[in-house]
């Protein structure tokens, strides 16, 4: 029976199985995020960053999975989100590899970059980070106010602060947005070496999801060699914000993958829990499930179409983090309500998914953030399929 399986189910069931092997360091992660550290050469962490370093530069394979043939990195991205969030999102969040910062600099950087960026990567287990949200702005990534001035030596300097920042503590390397200039084409993208005289990431204090660190970042006259600015060889238009939305656009389809797999922890709870339900309470369960199958499907079409690089790719991006953040959010209350009063202090695994699905909405843009991606969408006609 296993020959008849599919390249993605045999990447589900493996993942699956590594991912289990690794969900008891869940506790420990919250207890102290340091603890990751311990267990970051583990395959589903192997896996994950090798999947998002592309083929030709790649120095090795140890995993002992090959990425499924016919599928792209995203779709790929998506079930192994899935997967590992059905055991526990932070793992998926708290791993080392490129993870945001990779699609900056899939977006934006020339050969010699991405070998430079790649090649750090893989001398060790190495974390990255993605800085762009700032503390007055949030959402509102044109509002930065970091800034990127002349040093006077061929250099630049790198100033100002950045919020919720996953893993920047850990991080060796990583993506900062900064301002050259007012204007949507005065933004420019940067890689920062964390070991330069400058820069401090600290950790901000959390509730769950703490094995990923979401820190805060502050940057005084970091030097940039001008070798790290991203995007010199593109036109104006193509820096910058733009490569953020790319990054963020390939990546959302994961988010709505870890969403998936947090509604489908929770439903799984319910199965195994089936005898606490009351009258009538298995057929809610049922049509909880259907809501997930419908949720999976539409990350994997967004993942689809952002390997393809399709013109509707970003808007469909933002219509799987939308549908399944709140699919997440209605499936872990119900559960909650399924299992009547006192749920949350009889159940603390229930009261965990709930939470974390509260977190994802917060993650890539919130729900509004992608309303308007999509009402711009349909008013372009761009989001067909």
């Amino acid at each position: 029976m296993s020959g008849s399986k599919t390249g993605l189910e045999r990447l589900r069931e493996k993942i699956r199985e590594w991912s289990e092997e690794i969900g008891p360091i869940t506790p420990r992660m919250e207890r102290d995020p340091g603890a990751l550290e311990e267990f970051c050469d583990a395959a589903v962490f192997r896996y994950q960053a090798q999947l998002a370093i592309p083929p030709e530069y790649r120095v090795s394979d140890d995993t002992g999975m090959a990425p499924v043939p016919g599928e792209g990195m995203t779709v790929q991205r998506v079930v192994m989100a899935e997967e590992i969030s059905a055991v526990d999102p932070a793992i998926v969040l708290a791993a080392p590899g490129p993870s945001l910062s990779g699609g900056a600099i899939e977006a934006m950087a020339d050969p010699d970059q991405k070998k430079w960026f790649y090649s750090r990567l893989q001398e060790r287990p190495t974390w990255t980070f993605f800085g762009l949200t700032e503390p007055k702005h949030g959402s509102d990534a044109m509002g930065l106010e970091t800034t990127l001035t002349p040093s006077g030596d061929g250099h630049l300097e790198l100033s100002g602060t950045k919020r919720y920042v996953g893993n920047a503590a850990r991080a060796d390397v990583g993506v900062v947005f900064a301002r050259t200039r007012p204007g949507p084409l005065g933004v420019m993208a940067v890689m920062v070496d964390t070991a330069d005289p400058g820069f401090k990431a600290t950790p901000l204090p959390t509730l769950g999801m703490r094995g990923n660190q979401i820190c805060a970042i502050e940057m005084d006259r970091v030097r940039i060699p001008p070798e790290n600015v991203l995007g010199r060889h593109l036109p104006a238009s193509r820096r910058g914000i733009w490569g953020a939305l790319q990054s963020l656009n390939a990546f959302r389809p994961g988010m709505a993958g870890m969403a998936v797999g947090i509604a489908r922890a929770a439903h799984d709870y319910l199965l195994r829990h089936r005898g606490e339900l009351a009258a009538g309470g298995m057929e809610r369960v049922r049509e909880i499930g259907r809501r997930i199958e419908a949720g999976r499907a539409l990350a994997l079409h967004a993942a689809r179409a952002a390997d393809a690089r399709s013109e509707s790719a970003g808007y469909l991006a933002s219509a799987a983090k939308y549908r399944t953040s709140r699919l997440a959010e209605d499936v872990t209350r119900e559960a909650i309500a399924l299992l009547g009063p006192g749920a949350r202090l009889d159940h603390p695994d229930l009261d965990r998914y709930a939470r974390d699905a509260r977190a994802v909405e917060f993650m890539e843009g919130t729900r509004n953030v992608h309303r308007l991606n999509l009402f711009q969408g349909i008013v372009q006609r761009k989001l067909s399929g």
